[in-house]
């Protein structure tokens, strides 16, 4: 069957749901901390992700603990062929790198941490000065609009390849400790992302889908929460770039085969 006979698996009209995983790689970031008796920058953070270990595997399939992983999860509406809006929630996590000395300007009034900081710089090995970490998560709900174009068609599966932007808000729930300060456990309307994202949807029988995906973007965070004692004044801001790995499967329904 050549691709110009193709079955449309993402007519007009269709749904898919989708359910995934991810990987995340996030830029460095200046992280600006003010609060009472306290205003400064720490330059140039490092952070990683943290997925679930695959010795772990039952956070994978136990439905009471599916949403612990890195995990994805979205629909799309096509609202012409091929052509899909998709409303999804990225529960990404960033943790900061502990092992780092990272250069500090600004200044805090408690002299026992002050006396942390040499030479301006600060190193944040021990964890006694800061742990940071967006890790229940860092939660971007966004919507994107998709191209999907049909590079093969066989008897059983098509192949799409998809491309697009998306663009939404973050609401972590940020573990952050800060100079012996109770963190602020709580979800919060954070900050903004922009992304560009690309895929490959391997579509079986016209209904069952796997898909990878990579996205590319933007995270601005004016407003991190890192402590209880003082939640309207002790704040956080940063920004990054980031890239994320999506991979998982999906379903479509109303879909039709095209004569």
């Amino acid at each position: 069957m050549s691709v110009n006979a193709q079955r449309e698996a993402f007519k007009k009209g269709s749904v898919m749901v989708f359910w995934g995983w991810n990987r995340g790689w996030f830029g460095n970031s200046d992280i600006h901390f003010y609060g009472q008796n306290y205003n400064f920058t720490l330059n140039n953070v490092s952070a990683h992700d943290r997925p679930t270990p695959i010795s772990e595997f039952d956070h994978y399939i136990n439905p009471t603990k599916i949403s612990i992983p890195q995990v994805n999860y979205n629909i799309t509406y096509f609202i012409k062929d091929n052509v899909g809006i998709t409303f999804g929630i990225d529960h990404m996590k960033y943790v900061m790198d502990q092992n780092q000395t990272v250069d500090f300007n600004g200044y805090i009034n408690d002299p026992a941490y002050a006396g942390m900081v040499n030479n301006g710089k600060i190193d944040l090995s021990n964890g006694e000065f800061l742990k940071y970490e967006h890790t229940n998560g860092l939660n971007y709900l966004n919507l994107g609009l998709q191209k999907y174009k049909q590079i093969l068609n066989k008897n059983k599966f098509d192949i799409f390849w998809n491309y697009g932007l998306g663009a939404g808000v973050l609401v972590p729930k940020t573990d952050a400790t800060l100079m012996g300060k109770g963190e602020s456990d709580h979800f919060h309307l954070a900050g903004f992302g922009l992304d560009a994202r690309t895929g490959v949807n391997v579509v079986f029988w016209n209904h069952l889908v796997a898909k990878a995906e990579v996205k590319y973007g933007y995270i601005n965070l004016p407003s991190v929460r890192t402590t209880e004692e003082n939640v309207k004044i002790d704040k956080a801001t940063q920004d990054f770039t980031f890239c994320e790995l999506v991979f998982g499967i999906g379903y479509t329904f109303n879909t039709k085969k095209q004569k």
